[in-house]
């Protein structure tokens, strides 16, 4: 289960890398959480755009928000089939760009964090599936989740499920609404071996609050206490869109 994950690749760079026109200022992020607002590339009359979406599929049958779980994670394998999701299958697949994923081992009673990353530090995308809600007060809000598949053998040893990671050459089939559920499903498969690579890192990625490059540390290489928002820097070069 992926529960955090990070995107620091600067926007231009992001834009180049999946085709969309847009130009959004963001912040590099290096621990987003459920429930945040995310990047999400979908298809729109046929073209790439960019959305901030919030992390976690909400149905459009939903009534009451708080009496339903929140998905920030959906089984590739039953996506297809399940009533929440298979409309959004057919007609609403995304991607959710990333420049890595956390995963915690259990090492006795306290949990070792890892950095999943591609080697070459290149931004990748999640496939994910998305969903406008509607609102009890009329108005809408954009949702999206990643799909999950088996782990590879790198990730098995510390979980049992990875996020599938999709290949540049699949975002053209992956996002077009005529690709078959199909011919789409037997693109969810475990990320290849050589593809992502385990750090270590800090365990102040731990809380949610602390937000940073120092994240990226040799465990113990530094105590990080939760920052208050205000006094966060941001790079000259990009905004404050999160």
């Amino acid at each position: 289960m992926c529960g955090r994950y990070a995107i620091i690749t600067p926007p231009d760079e992001l834009k180049a890398a999946f085709g969309y026109p847009d130009l959004p200022n963001f912040p590099p992020r290096y621990n987003i959480a459920p429930t945040q607002p995310v990047p999400v590339v979908h298809l729109d009359a046929g073209i790439r755009r960019f959305t901030l979406m919030r992390w976690g599929f909400i149905p459009g049958w939903v009534k009451d928000l708080k009496k339903f779980p929140l998905i920030n994670n959906i089984r590739s394998e039953t996506a297809r089939e399940k009533a929440s999701f298979r409309a959004a299958f057919m007609r609403r697949r995304a991607l959710m760009p990333a420049d890595g994923f956390y995963e915690w081992q259990r090492v006795g009673k306290s949990r070792r964090a890892f950095h999943i990353r591609r080697p070459d530090h290149q931004p990748f995308a999640f496939a994910a599936l998305w969903e406008t809600w509607a609102t009890s007060d009329g108005s809408e809000l954009d949702t999206a989740a990643m799909l999950t598949t088996h782990a590879n053998g790198l990730i098995s040893a510390i979980h049992d499920r990875a996020p599938v990671i999709l290949l540049a050459r699949d975002y053209d089939r992956w996002l077009d609404p005529m690709t078959s559920a199909v011919e789409a499903e037997s693109m969810l498969r475990p990320p290849p071996d050589n593809l992502l690579e385990m750090v270590a890192v800090s365990d102040a990625v731990n809380k949610v609050a602390n937000d940073g490059p120092e994240l990226h540390l040799a465990p113990k290489a530094v105590e990080v206490s939760s920052p208050k928002p205000t006094n966060r820097p941001s790079p000259k070069e990009q905004g404050d869109l999160f």
